[in-house]
């Protein structure tokens, strides 16, 4: 499993460059969860949860909200958010090819491409096996990638972000050496940049990590490899009413799983 160490260590620059309202998107999971499951949304686990958005935004709408991250850093930043925005959100550190949640939650999402860290076919089973032995029985799982047009298998895209917040400007910009993936194995070596101007000055923090391009018929392969999910619905945005399809609304593409038997 690959990560950015460098550039998710710097919780506090990231957050300022990438931090985005996702209220439009938490009601999009709590309205499919209900339209699905015939109840109201109980519980969710956000996987790779990095500063944490979403499952403080579910917090706020009243939800039980978990957020997972690889990184000890993140969780800690997300841990002070949530306190400012004065929610309770359980926040901790695994691996989110295998952890284990006190109770089965109702709904479970990654979002920002999250899964792409995980560079092998056998790691995605164990993500999915993971993600199926802690989720209701009449939950869902839902994954957010980039739309099929802004990436492929030989140009990778390139990608930036920016922000403001006081004195300090970051701007992130993904895919700077302009890779591609590898045709054998769909994983491509990326080199992120991380420009920070504050107190007069500038610096870089440069970071390279490996991340894997996953299709949709891919995850549904694997999914049923997994024996515990199944991909039920696909989604171009957060919009129950956008079909997964290359029309001018279709910004993402979002893959809902639900657990088999």
């Amino acid at each position: 499993m690959a990560e950015y160490n460098e550039i998710y260590a710097r919780a506090t620059y990231y957050d300022i460059a990438l931090g985005r309202d996702v209220t439009r998107e938490v009601v999009f999971v709590r309205d499919l969860f209900a339209k699905l499951a015939g109840r109201e949304l109980g519980s969710v686990l956000e996987i790779a949860c990095g500063p944490a958005y979403h499952a403080r935004a579910f917090a706020r709408l009243g939800v039980e909200a978990h957020g997972l991250d690889l990184r000890p850093e993140m969780i800690a930043f997300a841990r002070d958010r949530a306190n400012e925005d004065g929610v309770t959100v359980d926040l901790f550190a695994a691996d989110m090819r295998a952890f284990r949640m006190a109770r089965p939650m109702d709904a479970i999402v990654t979002m920002y491409d999250g899964i792409d860290c995980l560079l092998t076919q056998d790691e995605l089973i164990d993500h999915f096996r993971t993600v199926g032995e802690n989720l209701a029985r009449d939950g869902l799982y839902l994954l957010e990638l980039t739309h099929p047009r802004d990436t492929g298998f030989a140009e990778y895209g390139s990608f930036s972000y920016a922000g403001k917040r006081g004195g300090t400007e970051v701007e992130v910009r993904w895919a700077v050496n302009e890779p591609s993936h590898d045709p054998a194995t769909m994983v491509a070596e990326v080199d992120v940049e991380m420009r920070i101007r504050e107190n007069g000055q500038e610096r870089v923090v440069r970071d390279r990590a490996r991340e894997r391009m996953y299709t949709a018929p891919e995850i549904v392969a694997l999914a049923r490899l997994s024996g515990k999910l199944k991909v039920t619905h696909y989604f171009g945005d957060f919009r129950l009413d956008q079909p997964l399809d290359y029309s001018e609304g279709a910004r993402r593409m979002i893959l809902v799983l639900r657990p088999t038997g």
